[in-house]
């Protein structure tokens, strides 16, 4: 273990060093986020998840820069270039960029213009030009013209060709203007010639200049998307004069003809090869900054999406809406089993409601159906009014549910293996139907880039995306804890320490000996070795286990300091969950040992108050306003309900029921500045919204909160 790692990730998170170092030694013994945070609180000093990810997102990056500084100290040393003090160099350079401004003069290079300078032997009137002392520099220059070298003019140019590349070299110079990117370099798009229709929808960026490191991330990663797709020419500068300026004042120092050379080169130095290189490295970075801002705002989403609200074990019927197709209604049980599927035609061209409403009515009697879940695509508010039409015999709760990703799920291999005999638009329905009653369990099936609530997902890096899509989804799975007995093998490979092949272990060994009756029982799972399970354990629940613990976070390492203090009390463990009164007779610091400190203990009795409690709160129904079904039957100053879809840097997008979302922008979420839209609203959350302005070609609403903040 690195010790310098230790004391940089330490002096960075602001934490101390043993709570790095620790944390660090749990990830080596294979502990996985989210069991370090819940369990090992008095090894890591109480870190959260969110400080333990960083933990290990900063070690590799210093691993990272550990590798590229092994392979530069190798390329130099095999060159025979590796002085004492070059070495030293290296090896105390902090950072990539740094380490690649020290190899470069050393990098194997392709031809360039002063590799072919230097084979004509013109590196030594460089030299001299580079010392501004001579007088007679033509006659010098004279010198070096041969068969190669036809010419005084050619002389020079290869020499300023030399000098142009050292100064690109230039440790010193590269910092320079690095800095001066840094501080004052403008981000420009515009126009490709000719691509002004076809590209229509960047027109606000025909002619855009704002300073780089003003602009957002979303702005960003929109240019960029534009440049790629062949319709933008960006760019990346400062002032090209302030810049040049800054080298001449490093490089120039005389007012001879030969310091004139020297100022010839630096400008295309600049032009030529540092510019552009600047540029590349800027490009990079500001890309890798939106990058990470969208996958923030991606994951805040995404866990948002994870953890709203179930409506729990409960018969479901659940239509997904359609017109010339029809609506395909399934019922499926409290386990999310599928009972019945079949369709009906309500709606335009069949327009057969009455038998509909009659279908809809026998099927809530039949298999006594406690909710239902419609859909919020295409026929999605014309089905909700006619069922809402229907006058139930028991009192039915109805609910709009999001349909992102419904799609892409009925034509996965996860969905042929669940429902082989099935066509997608079942399974479509069916997968509707169960993320109303947990959509935590159904949506972990679904690829996270598909289910609708990023913002420039497909534009970021990938691996970076998918690395903290799913550092999210497993955050979420063992935060809230699954049904060891009824969970599929898909919400069962999130758990800590699990993985796909355990998971499927664990569907077979119920499927053979039928349901798990306690947590130890799991150490029969083929392949579940006590590492596994040490990890796993905590997070899965047994419903009505002989042991109560099982049906509860706390971890199966830990009954035993349970198990004293019922002794110590003269009961059984299920008493000290049902009764408050002997609870609060447990003093914690008799139960302290070296590796279980008040913090488990503390964790311990919570979960004795409401052990197996989900944390996620109760869900609503949520109506919209009535005769309001498409953009054209919305007016400037209509105050409606919405509900929010997704939310991003620049503001949240708010469905009011008209198929295509109105966007609240970040100015217009409340009466105030407004830094971060997640201070205001969350995912799925019921909001008020007055319609500011409606762009019916372009279908584009503009929303406001402004009046009705909370």
């Amino acid at each position: 273990m690195n010790e310098e790692h230790i004391l940089k990730v330490s002096a960075d998170l602001s934490i101390k060093d043993w709570q790095v170092k620790n944390t660090i030694q749990l990830f080596d013994e294979g502990a996985t986020i989210p069991f370090i945070s819940r369990y090992r609180k008095e090894v890591t000093g109480s870190l959260d998840e969110i400080q333990i990810a960083t933990i290990k997102e900063k070690l590799a990056k210093l691993l990272e820069i550990d590798s590229r500084r092994e392979t530069i100290l190798k390329t130099i040393d095999e060159q025979g270039l590796l002085t004492d003090d070059l070495k030293t160099r290296i090896e105390q350079a902090q950072t990539l960029t740094e380490l690649e401004d020290i190899y470069l003069p050393y990098k194997p290079k392709k031809k360039t213009r002063a590799t072919k300078a230097k084979e004509k032997g013109l590196e030594p009137l460089a030299k001299i030009i580079m010392k501004q002392q001579e007088l007679n520099l033509e006659s010098k220059a004279e010198q070096y013209v041969n068969d190669e070298v036809p010419s005084v003019d050619d002389a020079l140019q290869g020499a300023r060709d030399i000098i142009a590349e050292w100064v690109n070299e230039n440790e010193r110079a590269r910092n320079k203007i690095r800095r001066l990117f840094q501080h004052e370099a403008n981000i420009e798009s515009k126009a490709i010639k000719g691509k002004e229709l076809e590209g229509i929808k960047y027109k606000d960026y025909f002619e855009w200049e704002e300073p780089l490191k003003r602009c957002p991330s979303h702005r960003l990663l929109a240019m960029r998307r534009g440049e790629n797709e062949g319709f933008l020419k960006l760019t990346i500068s400062p002032g090209q004069d302030k810049a040049i300026e800054i080298l001449e004042e490093q490089f120039v120092n005389g007012v001879y003809d030969v310091s004139k050379q020297v100022e010839e080169a630096v400008k295309d130095s600049y032009k030529r090869l540092l510019s552009p290189s600047m540029e590349t490295e800027f490009k990079n970075s500001s890309k890798d900054k939106a990058d990470d801002e969208a996958i923030k705002v991606f994951a805040d989403n995404l866990r948002q999406l994870l953890l709203a609200p179930p409506l729990g074990q409960k018969n479901v019927l659940a239509i997904d809406p359609g017109y010339r197709t029809g609506c395909k209604v399934v019922c499926i049980d409290a386990q999310g089993n599928l009972l019945h599927n079949e369709t009906i035609y309500p709606h335009q061209p069949q327009n057969e409601r009455g038998m509909a409403m009659k279908k809809i009515d026998s099927l809530v009697q039949t298999f006594k159906v406690d909710a239902i879940a419609i859909g919020n695509g295409t026929a999605s508010r014309e089905t909700e009014s006619l069922i809402k039409k229907i006058k139930f015999s028991n009192d039915l709760r109805v609910f709009v549910v999001s349909e992102d990703g419904a799609s892409v799920y009925s034509a996965s291999s996860v969905a042929r293996e669940e429902f082989p005999q099935y066509d997608v638009t079942v399974r479509g329905a069916v997968s509707i139907g169960r993320r109303l009653m947990d959509p935590l369990a159904e949506l972990v099936k679904i690829d996270p880039k598909s289910i609708g609530v990023g913002q420039y997902q497909h534009d970021v890096d990938q691996n970076k995306l998918k690395g903290k899509l799913d550092q999210v989804v497993e955050s979420s799975v063992n935060m809230v804890g699954i049904n060891l007995n009824t969970s599929s093998k898909h919400l069962l490979t999130y758990i800590s320490g699990l993985g796909p092949q355990l998971a499927q272990n664990i569907v077979e060994y119920r499927k053979e000996n039928g349901a798990f009756k306690s947590r130890k029982e799991l150490q029969k799972v083929k392949r579940m070795g006590d590492k596994a399970f040490q990890q796993a354990a905590g997070f899965l629940r047994i419903d009505n286990a002989k042991n109560p613990l099982d049906n509860s976070a706390v971890h199966p390492e830990s009954y035993y300091v349970v198990e004293k203090m019922a002794s110590d009390l003269n009961c059984e463990l299920v008493d000290l969950v049902k009764k408050e009164d002997l609870r609060e007779q447990i003093k914690l610091e008799n139960y302290t040992t070296k590796e279980i400190g008040l913090p488990t203990l503390n964790d311990i009795i919570k979960e004795l108050a409401k052990p197996g409690r989900d944390p996620r709160q109760g869900i609503k129904v949520f109506e919209f306003a009535k005769g309001i079904h498409k953009i054209e039957d919305l007016q400037v100053g209509m105050e409606l309900p919405g509900i929010v879809t997704n939310i991003t840097n620049f503001g949240a997008f708010v469905d009011v029921g008209v198929k295509q979302d109105g966007l609240v922008h970040i100015s217009q979420l409340a009466n105030r500045y407004v830094s971060d839209p997640n201070q205001i609203v969350k995912l799925h959350q019921h909001v008020q919204v007055k319609v500011t302005e409606i762009d019916l070609p372009r279908k584009r609403i503009q929303l406001s909160m402004k009046d009705f903040e909370s």
